[in-house]
């Protein structure tokens, strides 16, 4: 079989998927380590310079239009270029200062429950609905519990951080909820490479307007490798890899994606960094977990149908007929794994 064959079967793409959450989740932890050298919006916008540079180059071999071709096509690129890379990096960069990058993973993926709640609030679909209520309770909660209000030990610095980290998730739910009223033909891989180079121009021209300075700094090979990682793993390979799973599963169940990246983001910092992962983060990001299922219970009963998922479900039912042969098993599978749904 052919690596093509083998990337684009069930099990292939059950591979990227978990390959997507690494990249992404692992870049929360290099930027925190990237944070001790750089100054935060110059971080941000020389990553995304290159990288937006390189998602050109993709765009040039594999997209059919690559300029904007009328208003609504600027339009969509600066909807994106401000609230999904310029606000959200910028918040998160500076939130990470003052937070690990496991604790900002988790409240980032309060995202999807914001951009949900916004959706029905803006696009004309009325009043939120009672499980939207319950979902949006549920994540705000969960945030709640990772911040640690306990007036007691009150950390006046460490509730600025999650409250830039949480600006960073409003601001991308923002973009996602915009760029949904604009009608645009322009491919994705060119509106992202676009955003990407426009967004990094406002970065570092915030940068500049805070007094950051690339001057006289001295990077460490630490430093540079975390910025290396985040252009090409978290940066190009990841944005191939997306591209790729977009078109076998579709955008709704390959943002799922996001609720893998504080695993990874929370397994990488305790491999490379030693830190713990404590019960108040397991809880926080069950509670935003969940206020993502209770608003989306169409996509819970939707996702079994992704390919990804087909395979596991495959795993199970073949585990289930080796039970079944089994002459001492008496009782049968009551879930009844292979049932329809």
């Amino acid at each position: 079989m052919r690596v093509s064959e083998i990337l684009r079967s069930p099990q292939g793409t059950l591979g990227l998927f978990l390959l997507l959450a690494l990249f992404w989740g692992s870049s929360f932890v290099a930027i925190e380590i990237g944070l001790h050298e750089f100054p935060p919006l110059h971080f941000a916008g020389i990553r995304y310079l290159l990288a937006g540079g390189l998602i050109m180059a993709v765009a040039v071999l594999s997209a059919p239009v690559i300029m904007p071709q009328n208003r609504t096509d600027l339009a969509l690129i600066g909807i994106v270029a401000f609230f999904m890379i310029f606000a959200n990096h910028a918040f998160l960069y500076l939130g990470e200062q003052i937070v690990s990058g496991a604790v900002a993973s988790i409240v980032l993926s309060l995202a999807p429950v914001l951009t949900l709640v916004f959706a029905s609030l803006t696009l004309e679909r009325g009043l939120p609905r009672l499980h939207e209520i319950t979902g949006f309770v549920l994540g705000i909660a969960g945030v709640i519990i990772i911040a640690q209000p306990d007036p007691g030990s009150l950390d006046p610095t460490y509730l600025k951080g999650i409250a830039f980290v949480l600006l960073a998730a409003v601001s991308f739910a923002a973009g996602g909820v915009l760029s949904r009223t604009v009608r645009s033909g322009l491919p994705i891989e060119s509106v992202q490479a676009w955003a990407m180079l426009a967004g990094s121009m406002i970065l570092v021209a915030g940068g500049q307007f805070r007094g950051e300075s690339m001057v006289g700094l001295e990077i460490s090979t630490t430093g540079w490798i975390s910025l290396v990682y985040l252009v090409i793993f978290s940066g190009i390979l990841a944005y191939l890899i997306y591209f790729s799973l977009l078109d076998r599963v579709g955008p709704s169940q390959l943002n799922l994606v996001g609720y893998l990246e504080p695993m990874t983001a929370a397994l990488v910092a305790w491999l490379l960094l030693g830190e713990t992962i404590t019960l108040t983060m397991i809880t926080g990001f069950v509670l935003i977990m969940l206020g993502f299922t209770a608003i989306r219970r169409d996509l819970v009963v939707t996702i079994l149908d992704a390919p990804y998922a087909r395979f596991i479900k495959t795993s199970q039912q073949v585990v289930t007929k080796i039970v079944d042969k089994d002459p001492f098993q008496r009782n049968p599978d009551p879930y009844n794994i292979g049932r329809k749904r």
